[in-house]
């Protein structure tokens, strides 16, 4: 068969994940320039082994006498996901990576590609019947680390996340849209946001449910002075100035504040910008309120990101952990006396969550059960922000976050 552009972006892709560890994003952002319509099919072919790649793997290993290169394995796993995961015709999928073999110079192993995908073609979606996907797709130290919700988690990540937007207020909601009890509004997985009309606008922006969340708990009033740290893309820095608070956003990546700047001008924002390391920045005045969404581990996005429980490992928690800690300090010397903190990590790692917080020096204001109108499930007994992809498993679930708030005395 011809070479085909899906198949080769797709293995473009998962080679920049697996063998140079980049995420999926930045690696999506370096393909080079090809038809819109191969980029964004090689990307959710990608997407898919990725995020099913033990469930591959499984169906594989009868076939295979012995492990294959790992190059081999990415383009066994390619066609096995267009068999048992995306409904490719048989002769399509089977040839497409037959061809893709040959064209990334591994034809020597063309053959055997083709072998062992006409038997899983043959065996077709059977051969899925009794594996327990959710848990082989789940890196071992992940799945212990989320305790009793891990299998609702694992679930979750199977499905593709729908599409949830933060809207400007007086804004119109277009047709397709739900309005959840939080307040976001969500569309079907797969929606395209630049066909939502009034996005072009800069009406609404990109926002996880969840994610929307830790600015509406920082309840910024009029005229208060708030400091959101770690500020890019921007959605919460405009939470918080629609709110009417006058908003400091700092952010130390010179690419990532050009982006937030962007993002902030379409939506009609205006704030302070500034570009800084908050663990180096001394603010010329104390703030009222300070959202510190730190960096962290993202495994609350795996949904979206399907590539982090293959770059993450447990070490880096415990690193994410220390840098928290030392953000937090960072954040807490930026309060006025009285003055509260709102930290937030979109992780499902317990190190990353209270842990941190609680070495603070600052006091714990534990949010009451009812801080979230229609969402108290979200608020944990000791008074945090808690959600994990299981949770509205019928309304299409949403991202893990984690969030507390303290107060400087």
């Amino acid at each position: 068969m011809p070479r085909d552009a899906t198949r080769e972006a797709a293995y473009a892709l998962l080679s920049a994940v697996f063998e140079r560890r980049r995420t999926l994003e930045d690696a999506l952002n370096a393909l080079p320039a090809m038809d819109a319509r191969d980029r964004a099919a090689g990307h959710r072919l990608a997407a898919a082994v990725l995020r099913r790649a033990g469930t591959l793997d499984a169906v594989l290993e009868p076939y295979l006498k012995k492990a294959p290169p790992d190059q081999v394995r990415w383009v066994l796993r390619i066609g096995a996901a267009g068999l048992l995961l995306l409904d490719m015709p048989p002769h399509a999928a089977v040839g497409t990576a037959v061809a893709l073999a040959r064209t990334v110079g591994l034809t020597p192993f063309a053959g055997l590609v083709n072998a062992v995908l006409r038997k899983i073609a043959t065996g077709g979606a059977a051969l899925l019947e009794g594996l327990d996907s959710p848990r082989l797709d789940t890196p071992a130290w992940l799945w212990s680390s989320w305790g009793a919700d891990a299998r609702a988690i694992a679930e979750a990540h199977q499905r593709e996340a729908p599409l949830d937007l933060t809207f400007a207020p007086g804004a119109a909601l277009p047709e397709g849209g739900i309005v959840l009890p939080t307040g976001s509004v969500r569309f079907p997985a797969g929606t395209h946001v630049t066909d939502i009309p009034g996005f072009a606008e800069g009406r609404m922006w990109v926002q996880d449910a969840a994610a929307a969340l830790p600015a509406r708990l920082l309840a910024a009033q009029p005229g208060e002075t708030v400091a959101d740290l770690c500020a890019a893309p921007g959605g919460k820095t405009a939470q918080l100035a629609i709110a009417g608070a006058k908003v400091t956003a700092v952010e130390k990546d010179a690419t990532r504040l050009a982006r937030l700047s962007e993002n902030l001008t379409r939506w009609g924002v205006e704030v302070a910008l500034v570009q800084a390391d908050i663990l180096d920045w001394t603010p010329p005045a104390l703030f009222d309120a300070v959202l510190l969404d730190a960096p962290c581990s993202a495994t609350g996005t795996i949904r979206r990101h399907p590539d982090v429980p293959h770059l993450k490992r447990p070490r880096d928690i415990k690193m994410l952990s220390e840098q928290q800690d030392r953000m937090i300090a960072a954040a807490a010397r930026m309060l006025k006396p009285g003055g509260r903190l709102i930290y937030s990590v979109c992780s499902l790692q317990p190190e990353e969550g209270a842990a941190c917080l609680a070495t603070s020096g600052l006091r714990p204001a534990p949010f009451a059960a009812d801080a979230i109108p229609g969402f108290a499930e979200g608020i944990s007994p000791g008074g945090f922000l808690q959600t994990h992809p299981g949770m509205w498993r019928e309304a299409g679930g949403l991202d893990g976050f984690f969030a507390g708030r303290a107060v400087r005395s």
